[in-house]
């Protein structure tokens, strides 16, 4: 016959086993940075939407006086190059300036060596955000670049531009809407509608320009 008092003494025992074990599932998770995580992960939306918007607009102009395909290609991978190496070169300027702030208020912290050194390696990487923005960018760019390349009749060039455009406007609204917790329609709209206008303004005052005879 057990002694009295032993079974509790096991049934806590049990306890605290499954209460550590809790403990360590919570110190994995809170390893996870999920914010940080939904961050990057909006941040290269809303960088396929730059690079979906500024080449498809750059194409339009192209188009509202150049019926020609090559100059409508031409011009949209110059607008991927040159979009690409600015959001890459302005994410790494802008990274590593707040990798040098942070550094500097480590420094200025009096804590263990330990808790530094933690702090340290959670810092952003400016080649790795400058990488992920140039391609997020170029992942959006190249979207219109392949709805026009095989389509030779010039009206129908343009209104696959747009279409293909704005479905991937809803698209990158919906992600975003998710990831910002934001209302759906809302998002999707206002991407939607932001995305028509610069394609719409593009193509109206590149078609002024060209038609007013302006010589080059």
């Amino acid at each position: 016959m057990a002694a009295p008092g032993t079974q509790n003494q096991l049934t806590i025992h049990v306890d605290d086993d499954a209460v550590q074990k809790q403990l360590r599932r919570g110190v994995d998770d809170n390893d996870v940075d999920y914010f940080q995580r939904a961050q990057w992960l909006r941040a290269a939306v809303l960088g396929a939407n730059d690079g979906l918007v500024t080449v498809a607009s750059l194409m339009m102009g192209v188009g509202s006086v150049k019926e020609e395909i090559k100059p409508m290609i031409l011009a949209g991978f110059a607008g991927l190059f040159a979009g690409a190496c600015s959001m890459a070169i302005g994410e790494y300027v802008s990274v590593y300036t707040q990798r040098d702030i942070q550094m500097a208020q480590i420094k200025r912290e009096k804590t263990r060596n330990q808790q530094e050194a933690g702090k340290i390696e959670q810092l952003p990487n400016p080649m790795q955000a400058a990488f992920a923005s140039a391609l997020a960018f170029s992942v959006g760019a190249v979207l219109p670049l392949l709805a026009a390349a095989f389509i030779r009749v010039h009206k129908v060039r343009l209104a696959v531009v747009v279409i293909v455009a704005s479905l991937a406007l809803v698209v990158f609204g919906g992600v975003g809407a998710a990831l910002g917790r934001t209302p759906m329609v809302k998002s999707c709209a206002r991407v939607l509608f932001g995305g028509w206008m610069a394609m719409a303004i593009t193509f109206g005052l590149t078609r002024l320009i060209g038609s007013s005879g302006l010589q080059m």
